[in-house]
C-alpha cells in the first residue's frame, strides 16, 4: 500500500474524519478520548455492516486486530488498514515487528507507551479528541523538520557539540562540518542509545542532537520531556541524513522534487519499513555511476567538498556549523 488514504466513520452520535499517512501511525491519549469508540466502530462495521448503524467510508478495508491469535488472523489480512486497540501486548513484541515487516497494510495502533520495535515518524504520532460531534486526530509532534527548545522556535543556534543518531555516513559528514568550527560530534550508533548519551553530554552548552524523524517516534516522548528541562538541548529532525542530501539537489534527477513534495504516492509500505529506507534507495539508485556514490557505512569523500558540503548544509536551516 502507498499513498494518502482517507477515512471516514460516522454514527448517529460522532463522526470520525481522517487521513492516514505511512504505514504505522500512532494514536495516544488518556482514557475518555474517543479511542475505543473509533476501534468499536470499525470493529462493529466489519462484523455486521451497515446493520451496525455504523457508515464507513474508506478506499481500503478497515480491520480490527486483537487477541492471542493475531498472528494468524494477521497472515489473512492484505491491502487494508489495521487497527489495533491498547491493551494488546502483543504491539511491542519483536514478533509482532518481524510479522507486519513487507506487508502491504497500513497499521494504526492505540497506545500510550512508547513501541521500541518499530520504526515510525515522529510526524505520525496523534492524539485523539471527540469535540462536539466530531472526532479528531490531531498531531502530538507536527513537524518533521524542527529545532526543539522550550516552547519557542529557536531561530539560529552554534552548537558546541553535536551528538549523531548514526556512525556512519551521517556521523563521518558532521564530523568534516562540525571540524571546522571545533564542534565535537559523537555518534549514538541507534535512535535507542541517544537517551543515555544525552544525559552523559547534558553539561554541554547549546548540544544539538540530529536523527532520523522518519523512524524516531519511538524515542520523542522522553526526549521531548527531558529537553523542557534542558533549554540549551536542542533536536533536529530531517526525514534522515540521505532525504537531507537529496533535498540539497546536488543529485540531478528530474523526479527528486516532485517525490520529495509529496512522498507517499511513492513509498510502498511492503518495500520499505519506514520512509528513511526509500530515501536511502533513492539516493543510491540516483547517486549510481556518478561521483557522488552513495553508502550508507561511510561517507563519500565528495560529498565533503566545499561547494557540495555548503548545499547540503545550508538545508540545516537555524544550525549553524
Amino acid at each position: 500500500m502507498k499513498g494518502h488514504i482517507h477515512v471516514t466513520v460516522t454514527n448517529r452520535r460522532i463522526r470520525y474524519d481522517f487521513t492516514i499517512h505511512r504505514n504505522i501511525t500512532i494514536i495516544q491519549g488518556d482514557s475518555a478520548t474517543g479511542k475505543t469508540t473509533l476501534l468499536s466502530m470499525i470493529n462493529d462495521y466489519y462484523n455486521l455492516g451497515e446493520s451496525s448503524g455504523v457508515t464507513l467510508s474508506c478506499e481500503k478495508p478497515c480491520v480490527t486486530l486483537s487477541g492471542r491469535n493475531w498472528q494468524p488472523l494477521l497472515a489473512t489480512i492484505r491491502d487494508s488498514l489495521v487497527f489495533i486497540d491498547e491493551g494488546n501486548e502483543f504491539v511491542n513484541s519483536e514478533d509482532f515487528a518481524k510479522a507486519i515487516r513487507g506487508t502491504d497494510n497500513y497499521y494504526i495502533i492505540v497506545t500510550r507507551e512508547a513501541l521500541h520495535q518499530l520504526p515510525y515518524s515522529v510526524t505520525e504520532i496523534y492524539g485523539l479528541r471527540e469535540s462536539g460531534k466530531y472526532g479528531q486526530l490531531k498531531q502530538t509532534y507536527n513537524e518533521m523538520y524542527r529545532l526543539y527548545g522550550r516552547k519557542n522556535y529557536v531561530k539560529e543556534i552554534s552548537p558546541s557539540a553535536l551528538i549523531t543518531e548514526d556512525k556512519g555516513a551521517g556521523f563521518e559528514f558532521f564530523t568534516h562540518v562540525a571540524g571546522h568550527s571545533g564542534i565535537h560530534c559523537l555518534p549514538a550508533g541507534g535512535k535507542s542509545n541517544i537517551f543515555g548519551l544525552l544525559k552523559e553530554t547534558a553539561s554541554s552548552k547549546n548540544l544539538l542532537i540530529i536523527a532520523d524523524g522518519a523512524a524516531f517516534g519511538s524515542e520523542i516522548g522522553r526526549i521531548s520531556l527531558y529537553l523542557k528541562t534542558h533549554p540549551s538541548i536542542y533536536l533536529y529532525l530531517p526525514e534522515s541524513f540521505e532525504w537531507l542530501i537529496l533535498s540539497s539537489a546536488i543529485i540531478s534527477a528530474p523526479d527528486i522534487p516532485k517525490i520529495l513534495e509529496d512522498p507517499a504516492p511513492y513509498i510502498e509500505s511492503s518495500r520499505y519499513m519506514s520512509w528513511e529506507r526509500y530515501f536511502t534507495h533513492l539516493l543510491i539508485e540516483a547517486a549510481r555511476g556518478t561521483y557522488l556514490e552513495y553508502t550508507k557505512s561511510h561517507i563519500n569523500p565528495n560529498y565533503c567538498k566545499p561547494a557540495v558540503e555548503e548545499k547540503i548544509r545550508k538545508q540545516i536551516a537555524g544550525v549553524k556549523l
